[in-house]
Order: C-alpha cells, then structure tokens, then sequence
C-alpha cells in the first residue's frame, strides 16, 4: 500500500488505464507506431517541461516559454532563409533562448520581481518581437531548407531524431537534479530560502540559472517545432506554457517549491500526451484541451495541497465537565 501512495506509481496506472479504455474502443491506438508518434508529439512538451520543473522548484514559474520558443523559432527560420548552416542555426536558437531566459532571471533576481509578473509581461514582448521580425507574415515550408526541415524527422532505431533528443535531455537532466550540487541547490532553494543562504546558497542566483535552463530549453524546442512542422509564424505554440504548467503540476511539482522528481514531471506530460492525442480519436474536440489541461491543474493542486497539508498538534484539551 506504501507504494500506491506514491505520485508516480497513482499517475503511471492512470496512464494505463486511460490507455487501455482508448485500446478497447480502438485498438490501433496502441499499435508499437501508433505510440511512438504518441511518444514523438509528446517530447516537445516534455523538453519544456524538464526547464519549468526546475524554475518552479525554485519558488518560481516561467509563464513565457511558449513565446521564447516562438520567437527563437522564428529567429531559427529567419536564419536558415539567409543561408546560415543548420550547427549555427540550432546554436543560435538555443542561445537566444537561454539570453531570454537570463531576462527572466536577472529581473527576478536583481530587481526583485515577481516572477509571474516579470514572465507575462516577457510573454508579450517576445511576442511583439516576432511580429517586428516578420510583420506578421509567416514563413511556409517551400522558403525552408530540406535540410533544416529534415533533422527532427530522420529516423534512428525507430524513433524520429526528436525523440531521442528528448530521451537524452531527460537522461542528463535526471543526473543533474539528483547527482549534482546544482540539482540539490533547486531543491533546497524552493524547500527553504532562509536555509539555503545559510548553507552558502545565492538564492536569486540559483533561480536565474533555472530561468536561463529553461530558456535554452525553449529555444531548441523552437527550432524542432518550426523544424517538424515546416512554419513559422505569431501565433506559434499559443497557449502550450499552460500545458507545461499542468504536465509539471500533473507530474507532483509543488507550485509551493522544493518537492517533485522528474519521473513525476515526465509522466504528467505523456499523461497529457495521451490525452491531446487521444481527443481526435474518440471524437472529442481538440478544444476541450485547455478546459481539460485546466482541470487538471485544480485536481493536481488540491490533491497535493491535502498531501501537503501539515496536520496540527493538539495543545489545549478540553475536559468534560460532569
């Protein structure tokens, strides 16, 4: 029964059993191909996903990964358009993305803002910025190289190259968080600030790290997005920060800081994976994901707050009077 308690093993057979309700309906859905394009739709999110686990351990949220991925998409498909070769351009991507992430961090840091604050108002400027770049015009597969469009979908062992990129970040990630000084500082800055800086630990340093991770995160999943799917434009990945705030949340990270793993956060995004894959298939409207990505948060959050929930010590006792 100890083990059933755990977050991840509840979140794992939930996966399974909504998996198999979908196989008894359609049992393509679980075809060996069928699941590794689940697998493959689903690694962006859980790339965004490893770089928001940390900042909100950190006792913050990073609400502009959507419009760093957008712009640093845009940035990587305006670059291949001038002829740049595809190392530099992917280089590129992933730098602008941790340079807009350090923003992020620097004014958390520095200036003492809230991070909610400072990542909606960043949202809307990397925004703006990539209406500036283009006007707001988009650009199609036809004005992208075969090359640039190829790389995510060049398929090794079964698996499209983004898959394994997705793989081998997690596989780093899982040694970074659990092996390494810089992993437990995420957790103990979110666990406990007041502690952490008697321990030696810059606070606001270790946060802004996480904001530039999870930035340069954002920015190479903007070039596989463009990439993949051969555009570029506004308006791309509007709305996805609100489904790796759900995947993290789903996963167990405590919005609170300082507790979750990321086994916990991987399996909230292919719990969602499952779910946005799954819509079309039993003929619900790809709509109802946001109302479903949003509940999800609520139940997430509730149910780990009454986990989390310290229980009180009775100090006063009342005596019955006769």
């Amino acid at each position: 029964m100890g083990l059933l308690k755990q977050r991840e093993v509840l979140l794992a057979l939930a996966i399974l059993v909504m998996t198999i309700g979908i196989a008894v309906r359609f049992p393509a859905f679980v075809a060996p191909r069928n699941l590794a394009s689940v697998f493959n739709d689903t690694a962006p999110l859980m790339i965004l996903v490893i770089g928001q686990m940390m900042v909100i351990l950190t006792k913050c949220i990073d609400l502009s990964v959507a419009a760093t991925l957008a712009l640093c998409g845009m940035v990587a498909a305006l670059l291949n358009g001038l002829g740049f070769p595809l190392p530099l351009i992917v280089f590129c991507a992933v730098a602008l993305g941790a340079v807009l992430g350090a923003v992020n961090g620097v004014l958390v840091w520095k200036v003492g803002m809230p991070s909610i604050v400072v990542t909606l108002g960043t949202m809307t400027i990397y925004r703006g910025i990539v209406f500036l770049l283009t006007n707001g015009k988009w650009i199609n597969a036809h004005e992208m190289t075969p090359a640039f469009k190829s790389l995510p979908r060049e398929m090794i062992l079964g698996l499209p190259v983004m898959s394994w990129i997705a793989i081998a970040l997690i596989a780093g990630f899982a040694v970074v968080l659990t092996r390494t000084p810089l992993g437990r500082a995420f957790y103990a800055v979110g666990n406990n600030p007041h502690a952490a800086v008697y321990a030696g630990l810059d606070v606001g340093r270790t946060q802004a790290v996480a904001f530039v991770i999870s930035g340069a995160l954002a920015g190479l999943v903007g070039y596989l997005w463009v990439a993949r799917y051969a555009v570029a434009y506004v308006d791309i990945a509007a709305g996805f920060e609100l489904d790796v705030v759900a995947a993290c949340v789903i996963g167990g990270i405590s919005i609170a800081g300082g507790v979750g793993t990321l086994a916990g956060a991987m399996l909230g995004a292919v719990f969602l994976g499952v779910i946005k894959n799954a819509l079309p298939v039993i003929d619900i409207s790809p709509f109802w994901q946001m109302a479903i990505s949003g509940s999800a948060i609520l139940l997430a959050v509730a149910f780990n707050a009454s986990r989390g929930r310290a229980k009180g010590r009775l100090i006063l006792r009342r005596e019955d009077t006769p």
